[in-house]
């Protein structure tokens, strides 16, 4: 089968297209023939060596959705035939409230979907929503369910609340405004671009401010007043901002640090504000699964912004690098 190997840290230039052998499913496992996958930057992060516990070669990959080829010994409610997406998140233990130490995510260290053939435990795959395009699933799991543990799960959002989502245009920052929206909270978004800014107003955004501008914040305030509930992936030096923003007893979940760390957490202004600060990542099977029902109760679909041949995986990993994208980015298996 084709598939997209990587064999030694180095960026997007060190993935190749390659022939590799197709996997066998063993017991309770089912083999998925691949139609189409979809980038995280998690893929990007490990093509760098930027990740823990990193271990290569592999065939990278978390996001994907196609049709059941073959079933393992036991495996039981999926049948060869089947049109499914897949829950990238494996082993995530007892714990609702966190992962336990054996979790891993699909495509490293388990080979992923970047492939025209993976094999995933049964327990891993979900039939696709209806209203959903096989490549519109394929672009679902690993952004869907961070963004539903983020906003639901751990941000518990409230019908009515205002909502403050920095840095839209990435799949997960975009399935949270999807979600918040859709569970009546009034949500506004921040972005260096005025572009960006207006599609997530079509998506439902009430408002929102370029960060370009020396008083982003200031003029956030004014639009919305403050937040009950910022979902964060940035970090960074622009952190502290977000405890100005927060309403006295607010909630901040961060599940990300494109901007490397935060430098001189003013702590005052979270004690004083009563401020909750919650850490969050992916997301449980049971996560999963109620995302998967708000995504089909809300008729919810995942924005796209370009697709790729396989065979093009560097020219992907490389548009999704300069940070231009709005949505998922997907790619097409053979």
């Amino acid at each position: 089968m084709k598939a997209i190997v990587l064999r030694e840290k180095g960026g997007p230039n060190s993935v190749s297209f390659e022939e590799v052998a197709v996997p066998t499913p063993q017991a309770g496992e089912v083999l998925i023939r691949l139609k189409y996958a979809a980038l995280n930057r998690r893929d990007l992060w490990i093509s760098y060596g930027l990740y823990p516990r990193l271990q290569l070669p592999t065939i990278l990959g978390s996001d994907g959705a196609g049709q059941v080829d073959a079933i393992g010994e036991g495996v039981t409610g999926v049948q060869v035939g089947d049109h499914v997406l897949i829950d990238p998140g494996l082993n995530w233990g007892d714990e609702e409230r966190f992962n336990g130490p054996d979790y891993t995510i699909l495509g490293m260290p388990q080979d992923g979907t970047f492939a025209q053939y993976v094999v995933v435990p049964a327990s891993q795959v979900h039939p696709i929503p209806s209203h959903l395009t096989m490549e519109e699933a394929a672009a679902l799991p690993l952004g869907g369910v961070t963004a539903y543990r983020a906003v639901v799960t751990r941000g518990e959002v409230a019908e009515n609340e205002t909502v403050f989502i920095p840095g839209i245009g990435s799949g997960v920052a975009l399935f949270a405004l999807q979600i918040a929206t859709a569970l009546g909270a009034k949500v506004f978004v921040s972005s260096s671009s005025d572009e960006k800014l207006a599609k997530a107003k079509q998506l439902g955004a009430v408002g929102g401010v370029n960060y370009r501008e020396e008083n982003w914040a200031k003029e956030l305030v004014k639009q919305m007043g403050h937040a009950d509930l910022i979902i964060d992936c940035v970090g960074g030096k622009t952190f502290n901002k977000l405890l100005d923003i927060a309403k006295p007893g607010g909630r901040i979940v961060n599940f990300g640090a494109t901007l490397g760390p935060v430098p001189n957490l003013l702590l005052p202004k979270l004690f004083f504000k009563h401020l909750d600060l919650r850490g969050t990542t992916m997301g449980s099977p049971k996560d999963f699964a109620a995302m998967i029902q708000l995504v089909t109760s809300k008729q919810i679909r995942p924005v796209l912004d370009r697709s790729y041949p396989l065979s093009e995986i560097k020219e992907a990993l490389v548009h999704m690098e300069k940070g231009e994208n709005f949505g998922k980015i997907t790619l097409q298996i053979p």
